[in-house]
C-alpha cells in the first residue's frame, strides 16, 4: 500500500478521538453546501432564462425579415419572399423553421367593453409548436377551406378579462382606416404566456383577413419570422441573410425587438458570478481552515516523520490527499442534495412564485447536464489548488520542535 496514503487513512479514521474528526465533517460539509448552491444557482438561472425565451419565441421569433419603410406604427409595408431567399432558408441548416406573418392594429369590440390590439395574421403553416402551450381554454386556429378568411381569433387572459367575454362568444373588430371597416369572428381560444407585455397587445387571426383589409395579395406577407436551431448562430445567420435579402429589406433581432428582457438575462449573468466567486471563497476559506488544524493537530507526527527521513513533499501528499478525499465527499453531498431538490421542484413545482412579477407561477429548474459536470471539475480544480497553500507550513516545521509540540 502507498505510504502517505496509509497515513492519511490512519488520520481520517481517529473519528471521536480528535477535534480535526469533527473539522473534517465540517469541511466536507461545507463543500456539499457551497457545491449545492452553485449547482441550484445555475439550474434556477438557465431554468428562468430558459422558461422565459420559449415564451418570447413563442410570439416572436429569433429573426423577423421585413420591408424597410419609414412608417413609425405597427402598419406594415407588404414584400413577397424572393426565390433566393426561399432556397436560403431551406438549405441553411442553422434555421429551423419561419412563419408568414401579417401585422395590424385594430380595436375589438365586446357587447360591454372595448380594446385597442395589435392583430398577428397566421397562415395555415404556422408553426403552433411553441405557442400551443400558451393555450390555456379552447384551441387554436382552423381555417374554413370554403372561406376567403378564417374567421376565427384567439385572445389572451388578459383581454379576455378587459373585454368580459368567454369562449365561443363573436366579437367586432374595428380596422381604423380609410375608409373604416369592420369584422366578426368567433374567440376559439385564449392564451397566458405571462408575461405583460404580449398578453396586453397581441390577438391572433388569419393572415388573409388582414390580406384582405390592406388590399394585399394573396402571396404579400408583413415579416417572415425566422427559427433557429441554436441561437448562438444568431449573428453569423444574420450576416449570411444580408447577403441575399433584397436591398429594400431588414433584419431584426429579438434581441432588438425585446432588449428589456436580454438586458435582464445579462444582468442575472453578472449577479450569478459574483454569488459563484463567493461561494467559492467561503468554500476554499473553510478548506483551508480544515487543513491548518489537521496539520497543527499532527505536529508531532510531522515532526517523528522528518526524524525518520520523510520528505516534506512525501508529507504535503498525506494532507492534500485527505484534502482532495474530503471534496470528493463534499462534491458527492452537494451533488445529491442539488439533484435532489431540481428533481422534486421539477415533478411537484413545490415552491410558487408571483406571475406579475417574474413572468411564471413557479420557480423553474433546468437539467444542464454538461454544467453540472463543470462545475464539479470546477469545485476539485480549484480548491485542490488552493488547499496546496496551508501545506507550505509543513516545510516551516522542524523535527526537534515539533516533537516536542503539545496539544
Amino acid at each position: 500500500m502507498n505510504t502517505e496514503y496509509f497515513l492519511a487513512q490512519k488520520i481520517r479514521k481517529t473519528k471521536g478521538k480528535t477535534f480535526s474528526s469533527s473539522v473534517i465533517n465540517i469541511g466536507i460539509t461545507s463543500i456539499a453546501i457551497g457545491v449545492a448552491a452553485i449547482m441550484l444557482s445555475f439550474s434556477v438561472l438557465l431554468g428562468f432564462k430558459d422558461t422565459i425565451k420559449e415564451k418570447l419565441f413563442s410570439m416572436s421569433a429569433h429573426l423577423q425579415i421585413s420591408k424597410i419603410t419609414l412608417n413609425q406604427s405597427f402598419e406594415e409595408a407588404p414584400f413577397v419572399i424572393n426565390e433566393e431567399t426561399s432556397k436560403f432558408i431551406n438549405n441553411n441548416e442553422s434555421i429551423a423553421s419561419i412563419n408568414a406573418i401579417a401585422l395590424k392594429s385594430a380595436l375589438l369590440r365586446s357587447d360591454e367593453e372595448i380594446s385597442g390590439v395589435l392583430l398577428k395574421g397566421v397562415d395555415e403553416n404556422y408553426n403552433w409548436q411553441l405557442f400551443e402551450e400558451n393555450i390555456k381554454e379552447g384551441r387554436i386556429l382552423q381555417k374554413d377551406t370554403s372561406a376567403s378568411y378564417g374567421k376565427e381569433i384567439i385572445l389572451s387572459n388578459t383581454l379576455k378579462q378587459l373585454l368580459n367575454v368567454k369562449l365561443g362568444d363573436d366579437i367586432l373588430i374595428n380596422f381604423i382606416q380609410n375608409p373604416p371597416r369592420a369584422r366578426k369572428v368567433e374567440i376559439v381560444g385564449f392564451y397566458d404566456t405571462g408575461i405583460e407585455d404580449i398578453d396586453n397587445a397581441y390577438a391572433i387571426v388569419d393572415i388573409d383577413l388582414i390580406r384582405r383589409i390592406n388590399d394585399w395579395e394573396p402571396d404579400e406577407i408583413g415579416h417572415l419570422e425566422v427559427f433557429l436551431n441554436d441561437f448562438e448562430q444568431l449573428e453569423p445567420t444574420v450576416s449570411s441573410l444580408y447577403d441575399i435579402i433584397p436591398q429594400d429589406q431588414q433584419i431584426h433581432r429579438i434581441t432588438q425587438l425585446l432588449p428589456q428582457f436580454f438586458d435582464w438575462f445579462n444582468l442575472l449573468d453578472r449577479n450569478i458570478i459574483i454569488v459563484l466567486f463567493l461561494i467559492i471563497i467561503v468554500a476554499s476559506f473553510n478548506m483551508v481552515s480544515v487543513l491548518l488544524i489537521m496539520i497543527m493537530e499532527r505536529t508531532p507526527m510531522i515532526g517523528l516523520l522528518k526524524s525518520l527521513g520523510a520528505r516534506n513533499q512525501m508529507i504535503q501528499k498525506i494532507f492534500i490527499s485527505n484534502a482532495v478525499i474530503i471534496i470528493l465527499k463534499g462534491l458527492a453531498l452537494g451533488n445529491f442534495i442539488a439533484l435532489g431538490f431540481c428533481f422534486i421542484q421539477d415533478q411537484f413545482k413545490l415552491i410558487p412564485l408571483d406571475p406579475e412579477n417574474y413572468y411564471m407561477s413557479y420557480v423553474p429548474v433546468s437539467w444542464s447536464w454538461l454544467t453540472f459536470l463543470l462545475v464539479n471539475i470546477a469545485t476539485v480544480i480549484l480548491v485542490s489548488l488552493i488547499v496546496i497553500l496551508p501545506t507550505l507550513s509543513i516545510l516551516k516545521i522542524s523535527p526537534v520542535k515539533a516533537l516536542k509540540y503539545k496539544d
